[in-house]
């Protein structure tokens, strides 16, 4: 049974600019398509170590300073991959009940 309030979010790159503002509509889009409520938010690698959330995404050099920050952390490479996206976070988000 999916969890009733909306999934919290962080896109994460070095800068917490351009890439992670991409990858932050490319989520909406892929989290949309899975049917899956969120609020997502972007932020730099710095900001993203102390924010709450329920999955951080980003690019994979930076992921693993973010292992532990939240329930699911998912590396990406593609940042305008939607339906890559989604794969990528059907089955963490169902272990963790989003789904």
């Amino acid at each position: 049974m999916a969890r009733s309030h909306p999934l919290t979010v962080l896109t994460v790159c070095g800068v917490g600019m351009g890439s992670s503002l991409i990858l932050k509509m490319t989520a909406e889009g892929a989290l949309s398509d899975l049917g899956v409520r969120a609020r997502v938010e972007n932020a730099d690698l710095t900001t993203a170590r102390g924010t709450a959330a329920d999955v951080v995404i980003g690019q994979g050099m930076h992921m693993g300073e973010m292992e532990g920050t939240a329930p699911v952390v998912v590396a990406v490479d593609d940042f305008l991959d939607r339906e890559g996206l989604a794969r990528e976070l059907r089955g963490p988000l169902e272990e963790q009940g989003w789904l």
